[in-house]
C-alpha cells in the first residue's frame, strides 16, 4: 500500500468488475477515496461482497449507474462532488462488449457499444472538466484499445470504431489542455486475460492467431501501469509496449499487418485464465 493518491477523490466507470474493479482497489490501496459505478447488479453485488473484506473498505463506494443515462450519470457525479468538494481523477472504463461480424450484430448492439464507450466518456468529461479547471487540478483517463488503432481483424467493427473514437477524442482533448493544470490520458490496451471479457463475451477463435504466442496482460499489471502513467502525467500509455510496433507496421502496410496477425493457425489460447 502506498500514498501517491492520498485523500484524492477518484471516479471509475465500469469500476465494479474486471480491469475497473482492479483499478478501484489499486487506487484505494494508494490512499484514494474511490467511487466506482457499474451497470450490472450482479457485478455490483460481487464487488460489494469483496469490498467488505478489504482493509480499504471505507474508501471504496460502489454504485449502480448507466453512463448512457445522462441525467442519472450527471446526478451521480454531482453527488460525489457535493460530498467531497472535488473530483481529482475520472477514469472512463465503461464498455458494452458484443463481438460479432457486422452482418451478425444488431443495430441496437452496435449503437449501444458507441453509446457506452463514447457517449459515456463525453458526458463524464463535460460534467467534471469545467470543475477540474476551476479547481486547478484534475486528470481524465480513457481506456482504449489497440483494436482502435490497428484494424487487423477479430474485433467487432462497432468495438473498434468506439475505441478509435475514444482515442481521437482523448488526444484532441489533451492538446486543448496543453496550458491547463488538467491532464488527459489515453490507455491503449492489448489482450487482458482472466476477465469476464473473454469468459462471457469473446471467444478465443475471434482473436488474431498470432496473439496466442504473445504474453497477455493481467488486470493487476494494467492497474499498476495506469497509476504510474497518471503520476507521470503521460498522454499515452500503450500496453504491452510491443503493440507500438504493430501499429507502426499497420500504418505502413495494413495488408501486411493483417497477414502477419493471421499467422500461426487457429488460436487455441484460453484468455479467460491468467497464466
Amino acid at each position: 500500500m502506498g500514498s501517491r493518491f492520498q485523500n484524492q477523490v477518484c471516479v471509475v466507470t465500469g469500476g465494479t468488475q474486471g480491469i475497473g474493479w482492479t483499478l478501484t482497489r489499486a487506487l484505494a490501496d494508494e490512499g484514494a477515496r474511490v467511487y466506482a459505478c457499474g451497470f450490472s447488479q450482479s457485478s455490483l453485488d460481487k464487488a460489494e461482497a469483496e469490498r467488505t473484506t478489504l482493509a480499504t473498505a471505507a474508501q471504496i463506494h460502489p454504485s449502480l449507474c448507466d453512463v448512457t443515462d445522462r441525467a442519472v450519470y450527471e446526478a451521480w457525479l454531482e453527488d460525489i462532488w457535493a460530498k467531497n468538494g472535488r473530483i481529482d481523477l475520472l477514469i472512463h472504463n465503461a464498455a458494452f462488449v458484443r463481438w460479432a461480424d457486422v452482418t451478425e450484430m444488431s443495430i441496437e448492439e452496435a449503437l449501444r457499444t458507441m453509446r457506452v464507450g463514447y457517449d459515456g466518456m463525453v458526458i463524464g468529461t463535460k460534467a467534471v472538466l469545467p470543475r477540474m479547471q476551476a479547481a486547478g487540478r484534475g486528470h481524465i483517463v480513457n481506456i482504449g484499445s489497440i483494436a482502435g488503432r490497428a484494424f487487423v481483424g477479430g474485433a467487432s467493427a462497432a468495438y473498434a470504431a468506439t475505441k478509435a473514437a475514444i482515442d481521437a477524442y482523448t488526444q484532441t482533448l489533451h492538446a486543448e489542455l496543453a496550458n491547463s493544470p488538467v491532464n488527459a490520458t489515453i490507455v491503449r490496451l492489448g489482450t487482458v486475460a482472466g476477465t469476464d471479457f473473454f469468459r462471457k463475451h469473446v471467444s478465443n477463435e475471434r482473436m488474431p492467431p498470432f496473439t496466442q504466442f504473445l504474453p497477455a496482460l493481467t488486470p493487476d499489471r494494467v492497474a499498476t501501469a495506469v497509476l504510474n502513467t497518471i503520476v507521470k502525467k503521460q498522454q499515452i500509455l500503450t500496453l504491452p509496449r510491443y503493440l507500438e510496433l504493430l501499429t507502426f507496421v499497420y500504418n505502413l502496410s495494413p495488408h501486411f499487418a493483417r497477414w502477419l496477425a493471421q499467422m500461426g493457425g487457429p488460436n487455441r489460447k484460453d484468455y479467460s485464465r491468467m497464466d
